[in-house]
């Protein structure tokens, strides 16, 4: 008798089991049937990324310190530096107005109190990286022209926007400023969606 029952258990387990892997699965196949359609990284979907990125690099934050001239701007309006501020020779002021005489190695506190980092600078003459009146054709075209960049690769820019402190400090921009658009996860996988599908450019 005991026998008969163990055996008895032994299979009403098995069909339980079977019946919850059952269930299992088909809550799996239900999940996977409304899940958003994964996107490939094809040249059209990589323009759209670059689109994506593209409203953060002209945002407040990133344009900011990527003028199309020799003075920073600043403020969510993204006027004229105060105290005609120019980028001098290594980016970081000319001599009696060096960047850090005001900003220091972090954002002092208070609303629009001048922002810190300890690189606080513009790009260098050399390689301006310029942002401002940039169309999506023309600033994708420039982030991938090594003369432009430095000689930095698609795959260093990446790195750079993912972690430099200074490009950083643009999702941390002290109180009373605008964040971009995106965020820094949000923008990086962008980019990487871009670079993977080819880093395709706007017409």
């Amino acid at each position: 008798m005991k026998l008969q029952a163990a055996r008895k258990n032994l299979a009403l387990i098995r069909i339980l089991t079977l019946a919850i892997l059952a269930v299992v699965l088909i809550i799996l196949a239900v999940a996977n049937s409304h899940a958003a359609p994964g996107r490939k990284p094809d040249s059209a979907a990589s323009r759209d990324s670059f689109l994506q990125i593209y409203k953060v690099f002209t945002s407040p934050r990133c344009q900011n310190c990527h003028p199309n001239g020799d003075s920073p701007l600043q403020g969510d309006d993204s006027h004229p530096h105060l105290q005609n501020v120019k980028r001098g020779k290594d980016g970081r002021g000319v001599y009696g107005m060096r960047c850090d005489a005001c900003h220091q190695t972090a954002n002092l506190t208070g609303d629009h109190m001048p922002p810190g980092n300890p690189k606080w600078s513009l790009p260098s003459p050399e390689h301006k990286m310029v942002f401002v009146g940039r169309t999506p054709a023309e600033l994708c075209r420039q982030l991938k022209d090594p003369k432009q960049t430095g000689g930095r690769s698609l795959a260093q820019l990446l790195e750079h926007v993912s972690t430099d402190d200074l490009v950083g400090w643009g999702w941390n921009p002290g109180d009373g400023r605008a964040l971009p658009p995106l965020s820094r996860g949000d923008t990086v996988a962008q980019m990487k969606f871009w670079i993977d599908g080819g880093a395709a450019c706007p017409e």
